[in-house]
This record gives structure tokens, C-alpha cells and sequence, in this order.
């Protein structure tokens, strides 16, 4: 299993960024999907997950209505739509996937089985 993450940049703060992740060695139309990211010195945090079955969609707290994350199973891509940026959102983000996902764990990292490599996003202030 391959979960390429793609988008990262150097963007100021307002700006908007799209992060792709490619998969492959997956069914993918069958897997949860997740965002996360981690910011130097600091533990990997949850940003939005998006369910294979219903497409239920999460965020955490700081990136609702700013965020979004989507799918195209036809391009095994899960996209995560960023705008109104900020400097607290820099990080390195990663997508991670997990055949089914426990709804009261979809915010645990390690309920997901594959990771991928990390994109870092850069916000100036």
C-alpha cells in the first residue's frame, strides 16, 4: 500500500492550498480516509476524516468551515481543501487510511493502518 501526499507550500496567511493524496495497493472506495498533520515539538493531530460508506465527514474544532476533505474513488484521491490559512495551521500534514474505522476513534491516529509520507504546509504570518 502507497499513500502519496502532494500540495504543500509556502503560502501567507489567508491564502488556500489543496492537498492531494494518491493510493494505490488498496481498494480504495473501501477505505476510511484521514487527514492529519503535526506541527513541530508538537503530537500528531486529527484534521478531517472522510468515511468510504455514507461519506460522513469530520474536522476537528480549528478547521471547521475552513477545511474540506473529499474523494474521488475513480482517481483512488482524497483531496483536503484548505482556505483561510493560518499560521497556527502550519505543519506537516498526512493522509492515512484504515479499511473501517471506529466512529469513536476516527480522531486516533493509530486507528488508521496506512500512512503516507507527509506534505509540509508553511503559513506566514
Amino acid at each position: 500500500v502507497q499513500l502519496q501526499a502532494s500540495g504543500g507550500g509556502l503560502v501567507q496567511a489567508g491564502a488556500s492550498l489543496r492537498l492531494s493524496c494518491a493510493a494505490s495497493g488498496l481498494t480504495f472506495s473501501r477505505n476510511d480516509m484521514g487527514w492529519f498533520r503535526q506541527a513541530p515539538g508538537k503530537e500528531r493531530e486529527f484534521v478531517a476524516a472522510r468515511r468510504w460508506s455514507g461519506g460522513h465527514t469530520y474536522y476537528t474544532d480549528s478547521v471547521k468551515g475552513r477545511f474540506t476533505i473529499s474523494r474521488d474513488n475513480a482517481k483512488n484521491t482524497v483531496y483536503l481543501e484548505m482556505n483561510s490559512l493560518k499560521p497556527e495551521d502550519t505543519a506537516v500534514y498526512y493522509c492515512a487510511a484504515t479499511p473501517r474505522v471506529i466512529l469513536s476513534r476516527v480522531r486516533v491516529p493509530s486507528s488508521y493502518d496506512y500512512w503516507g509520507q507527509g506534505t509540509l504546509v508553511t503559513v506566514s504570518s
